[in-house]
Parts: structure tokens; sequence; C-alpha cells
């Protein structure tokens, strides 16, 4: 690019001193790459679990419930930030690359090292500012109490754990790991409070006597020491305000939903320009977006829930507050939960039966998804790079050109090309964000364990790693030159930064045979070397 001042340069002085992850010299193998990522998430966990030194009180309602699902975070921990410094900057390094607010060529290596040296000295300082204004604002007791020491020190324990995010995350992205950091911590959060419902050895007293709050365990326990089976049962199954056999039912069939609907797909045939004859495959998944709609509405509702509170709070009595939300404390889960305004609308019906009592509630919270998830997954493709324009220049721009459709390899065009992926990027962007959003509506209601976001969000990270192992197979028996017989296509994943975040698929254009089915969403908007 031009030698002129760009916006990416004032990162420059910073490069030496923030903490880096050398990439791989060597090709890493499979079961190393296995071992790399059980120990990331093996620290992860850990992070998770321990306490907080020097925390006063951490009682009452947490104002963060709703957006832990997908923050990967934990109240009371070391993990209290989770994933959030990383992922609000590498969304926001995104959108301004994206809008062309920063000018980056995603061509030269010089400007991806400054792209993801800018995100991740925006993500440090997100997290010693979030650090700063969780102590001030006394989630964990007030400052007097605490003691500016203690103060101190629960700070530097949020910024180390946030450093650490960030850092196992460049671990798994810079070829020592599968997948992306992000991703797998999400899922690793998800999949073990689902677990834990099902499995909880703890005891509530519920009114009922004491209970145990897994399904599963309680379903035993209530089969050995009730004398009435069937009643025995029918509790298990639909016992109230704790986890029941139902709601695990539901949350094992929408496992299967998703997966069956991830492999719809339309797939363009290919051929190579320089390999007459030669044909392969390219997809276009249904999820194209993959799972970035519902974190894109989930993001966006957890952030309308935090502030409808802490208006609230203060001005319960303004008509203004009160139409974006009213609050109570559950008295079951000591959580707040909206109980009107535009909070409570938006918020899932916590069952068939609400909706029947409240249609309007119901019919409200179905439009809004659908409608936001297609939405978002529009808007995403356009800002990401990830649209059927931006695919046909990333196509044009490979030495090994590809021919989509049905035309020969002479009449190839980057017009020919964005015709054939028009024909299909844009529906599926639209359609498997509202496909989204309707699964999303259908595990609410069903009450799946862990919320309908939750489980979208679990299955589909799940699903990709899944892509990956797949991947990893596929590319350790191909030659490590690139052969007459292959062609160079994008295998499909979406970076945030140099990141692979949310999206599935390898990091950087994949060696393919053509007679290979390539998995992947679609698009690669921006290329490694």
């Amino acid at each position: 690019m031009g030698g002129g001042f760009r916006v990416l340069h004032l990162v420059r002085p910073f490069l030496s001193f923030l903490p880096e992850v050398q990439s791989a010299d060597r090709k890493v193998p499979f079961r190393e790459k296995v071992i790399y990522t059980v120990i990331s998430l093996f620290i992860f966990l850990v992070c998770s679990q321990l306490p907080l030194y020097g925390i006063h009180s951490t009682t009452g309602a947490d104002p963060f419930y709703w957006m832990r699902v997908i923050l990967a975070s934990n109240r009371g921990t070391v993990m209290e930030l989770g994933i959030t410094p990383i992922v609000t900057s590498g969304l926001v390094m995104q959108l301004l690359a994206g809008s062309k607010i920063i000018e980056v060529d995603n061509n030269v290596r010089e400007d991806r090292a400054l792209l993801n040296g800018a995100q991740k000295l925006l993500g440090i300082l997100i997290a010693v500012g979030e650090a700063v204004a969780y102590v001030l604002s006394g989630m964990y007791g007030s400052v007097s109490q605490l003691g500016v020491g203690n103060a101190i020190l629960i700070i530097l324990q949020l910024c180390f754990a946030g450093i650490i995010v960030i850092c196992l995350d460049e671990l798994l992205q810079k070829g020592y790991g599968l997948g992306s950091g992000i991703s797998l911590f999400i899922a690793t959060n998800i999949c073990e409070n689902i677990i834990w419902k099902a499995f909880s050895p703890t005891t509530i007293n519920s009114g009922r006597g004491a209970e145990f709050e897994g399904a599963v365990i309680a379903l035993f326990h209530l089969l050995i020491t009730r004398t009435d089976k069937v009643r025995a049962l029918r509790e298990a199954f639909y016992r109230q305000n704790l986890p029941n056999v139902t709601n695990l039912l539901a949350t094992v069939l929408i496992f299967l939903i998703v997966i069956y609907f991830q492999g719809f797909r339309v797939v363009l045939p290919v051929r190579s320009k320089n390999a007459r004859g030669q044909q392969g495959s390219y997809p276009i998944k249904l999820f194209y977006t993959s799972n970035m709609p519902i974190i894109l509405q989930s993001a966006l509702v957890s952030n309308l829930y935090f502030i409808s509170q802490l208006l609230y709070r203060r001005y319960s009595g303004n008509f203004l507050v009160n139409l974006l939300g009213k609050w109570k404390e559950s008295e079951y889960s000591g959580q707040s939960v909206p109980v009107g305004g535009l909070a409570y609308y938006i918020t899932a019906p916590s069952s068939l039966s609400d909706i029947l009592a409240n249609p309007f509630h119901g019919l409200f919270y179905i439009v809004f998804m659908l409608s936001a998830c297609a939405l978002f997954s529009k808007t995403w493709i356009e800002v990401s790079g990830s649209s059927a324009k931006d695919v046909a220049k990333q196509l044009k721009r490979k030495p090994y050109k590809v021919t989509l459709g049905t035309t020969n390899g002479d009449a190839w065009t980057s017009r020919i090309q964005f015709t054939e992926l028009n024909r299909y990027i844009p529906t599926a962007a639209a359609f498997g964000g509202m496909c989204i959003g309707a699964l999303t509506v259908l595990a609410d209601l069903m009450g799946a364990i862990g919320s309908g976001t939750g489980i979208l969000l679990a299955v589909t990270i799940i699903y990709q790693y899944f892509e990956t192992f797949e991947k990893e197979k596929a590319t350790g028996e191909c030659k490590e030159e690139f052969p007459d017989d292959t062609v160079e296509l994008p295998s499909g994943s979406l970076h945030i930064g140099g990141s692979n975040v949310f999206i599935p698929a390898a990091a950087a254009y994949s060696w393919i045979p053509l007679d290979t089915v390539i998995m992947g969403n679609g698009g690669q908007p921006m290329i490694d070397d």
C-alpha cells in the first residue's frame, strides 16, 4: 500500500510490548494439536473455577446474568470477564475494517500484523477498563470495604486473566491447536452448564422437600424414594423451577435438529481453468454466517437488559424507563427477570402456556427473533467481506482460477462468478439467519436446558470442530506441493482480526483435491498467506 500515514501505524510502537505467540515453524502433528487444545481448555476451566482473591461479596442479582452464555464467564471467579475483551475488540476492528473506516489490505502481511496488534492492544485496554469498572461499581463490595490494596489486586487478577484468554486463543490460531479458542471456551461453558443441570448432586429445598438439582439424578432419586412410581415419573419429567427430564430430552432433540440442518447446502460445480476436465464442488451452506446472527442478536439483547436494569434500579418511577423494561427478582433463581416493557417482550416466554396466556408476547418475540437474526445475517456478510461480490473478488485474485456454475473455463470472468454466487449467498444469509432464529425460538419454547441461544451456539461450535477434524484429516492426506489435479478454494472461515472467531474451518486457503467436497460456509473474505 502507499507510504502515507494510516491509523494502523499508531499501533507500531506497541507491537514489541504486546504478548505474542510465535507462529508454528513446522507442521504440527494432529495429536500434538489435540494436546495443546486440551491444555488450553484445562487452563480456561481452572480459571473459571478459581475464586477472585480479595472480593467482599458477590451476593444479589447478577447484572450480567443474561450475557454470560456468550461471554463464557463465571461470576466471582478469575474468569469474570470471560472472552469479553477479545470478542469486543475483534468485533470493533472487524466493523472498522469492513466499513473502510480504517484502511487494511489483508493481502499485505504487515497490514495483517498491525490489525492483529491493534485488536490485541484494544482487547487489553478493554480488559483494564472493565476490571476497573467492575471494582468501582461495587460488584465485589464497596472500595472502602475492600481497601485500596484488595481493589488493585482484583483489577490485576481480572486483567491477567484477560491476557491469558487472548494468548490461549492466539496459541490455537497460530497452528498449535484446533479451531478457535473463543469458540472452544463458549461451547465448553455451555456444555458444562448442561451437564451440571443434568447430573448435579446439589440438593435444593423447593417446598416439597429436598430435591436434587440434576434432572437425571432427580429421576432416579424420585423413583427410588417414592412409593407412587407414576407420580414420581410425572414429577421428574414436569417439575417446575428445576431442570426436568423433559428439558433434557428437548435439549437432545434440538441438538439433533441443528446438526441435521447443518448438512443443508447448495453445491456449485467448479472447474479449474488450468486443469481442463477436472471438476469439483463448492458448497454454500444454509447457515452461511454460521452462529454469528444469534451472537449479535444475543449481544444486543443482553446489553439492552443490562442498561434497562441499571436504569430501573435508580429511576423505577420514570415512564420511559418503564417502557424500556420493568424488573423483579425471581424467588427461585435470585436473578432479576423482566416483567414489563420492551425487555419483557423480547424475552422468550417460559412455556407454551405462557404464550396462550399472553399471545401478543409470544408473537412479538417470534417476529423479533426471526427478523433480527435475518437482518444481522444479511448485514454481517457486507461488513465482514463475505458477500457474493467480495468472494468473487477473492477468487479472481488467486492464480488458480475457478469457474463456478456451468460456464466453460474460457468464459471465466468476475461478473460470471458474482452472478453465480449472488444467486445463493444473499438468500443463504437471510434465510439461514431466519432458520437460526426459528431454532432458537423452538429451543426456548421447548424448555431446552441452557436457553435456545446457548444450545445453538454449542451445537454450531461443536459441528465446526467436527469439520476441523475432518479438514485436518484431509489436509494430512494431501501432498505438500500443489499438484496438477488440485485447485485453490476458500475454505470458509471468517476472521476477526487475525482469528477465526465463531465461524468454522481453517484460517487460510486450503489445497484440496478437486473431487473433494469442501466443508465450509461459502466464502473467505480475509486471506492469510
